[in-house]
């Protein structure tokens, strides 16, 4: 039986993904300052099915 809430990975990348994230003037901010403070990963990476 599923949970009541669950996300979606296509929903996640549409509002908080790299793409969407450049797409905006404070999208590319918020990128911005993940890299001047040396996040490892700047923006949610779908993963690749094996």
């Amino acid at each position: 039986m599923k949970r009541t809430l669950e996300g979606t990975k296509a929903k996640r990348q549409k509002v908080s993904g790299f793409r969407a994230r450049m797409a905006t003037p404070g999208g590319q901010e918020v990128i911005n300052r993940r890299r001047a403070k040396g996040r490892h990963s700047l923006g949610i990476v779908a993963k690749k099915k094996a």
